[in-house]
């Protein structure tokens, strides 16, 4: 049954490949000639991906072409190079300004998880490996992509109870959180005092993409024993400025969307 699996995504990966630049559009009979399978076996192959959007069939011509779900999936790809290359220009100066470990998250769900990260120079190793998850409620970085989700998505993911627990600082009333995230969302950045990790503070910003959307959030973290406020509030100020400098490298302008909200 396992390889009989495998075979049969081996063979749809195959056919959706078969679509090029220059073959956009291909009828069962060359699709069954250039993956040497019948013509049985790729009418199966395309009415199995064409129930999940990745395949759709011209109404008028009857042949097959890549369907939306393929652009969507392209999409995210692109979205992730295009963060990665804009963050990479100024990841390491925002850690040379402040002296810190410098970390980009992204949300899933209720986690946040972190894509890019510069350690800093001044400290130990004392924080987690790209592709680590946390607690978003827990985190700065987290609360940054919280704050930018809709009431009804926010609410889908804290559900009614109390949340879980890092730190015995940590917010685990939704109606507190809520709170917490309108002031993220008022003076730009967010906060986290002991809420992860005790001993630890760091503060972050939104990283926005071309519509305007928050994509990821960028950090600044280490030990609060020199995190003070002021020092915190530097941080931030030196985050927000990198965070509005990659978004702009995705293609975000600040004064065209806020006439766009304005209109």
């Amino acid at each position: 049954m396992a390889s009989r699996t495998l075979s049969s995504v081996r063979a749809a990966a195959r056919l959706l490949c078969a679509f090029t630049p220059g073959d956009r559009e291909l009828g069962v009979s060359e699709l069954s000639r250039r993956l040497g399978l019948s013509k049985s076996a790729v009418h199966r192959l395309l009415t199995t991906l064409a129930a999940e959007h990745l395949i759709e069939q011209d109404p008028r011509s009857g042949r097959y072409r890549l369907g939306v779900k393929v652009y969507e999936l392209g999409t995210l790809v692109s979205t992730h190079f295009e963060l990665h290359e804009a963050v990479a220009m100024y990841i390491d100066e925002l850690r040379a300004r402040t002296a810190a470990t410098v970390q980009v998250g992204v949300l899933d769900r209720t986690d946040v998880v972190y894509v890019e990260r510069r350690e800093s120079l001044r400290t130990l190793h004392t924080m987690v490996d790209l592709g680590h998850r946390n607690l978003a409620h827990c985190t700065a970085c987290g609360k940054v992509l919280l704050a930018a989700l809709r009431e009804a998505d926010l609410a889908r993911l804290l559900g009614d109870g109390p949340l879980p627990a890092r730190t015995p600082r940590s917010i685990t009333d939704p109606t507190r959180l809520r709170q917490e995230l309108a002031r993220v969302r008022e003076r730009g950045y967010a906060e986290n005092v002991e809420e992860s990790d005790l001993g630890m503070a760091s503060v972050a910003a939104p990283i926005r993409d071309h519509t305007g959307r928050v994509v990821a959030a960028i950090s600044v973290a280490a030990p609060l024993s020199g995190m003070d406020e002021p020092v915190r509030r530097r941080c931030a100020t030196a985050a927000m400025d990198i965070a509005n400098r990659i978004s702009e490298q995705l293609g975000y302008s600040r004064w065209q969307h806020a006439r766009q909200r304005s209109a």
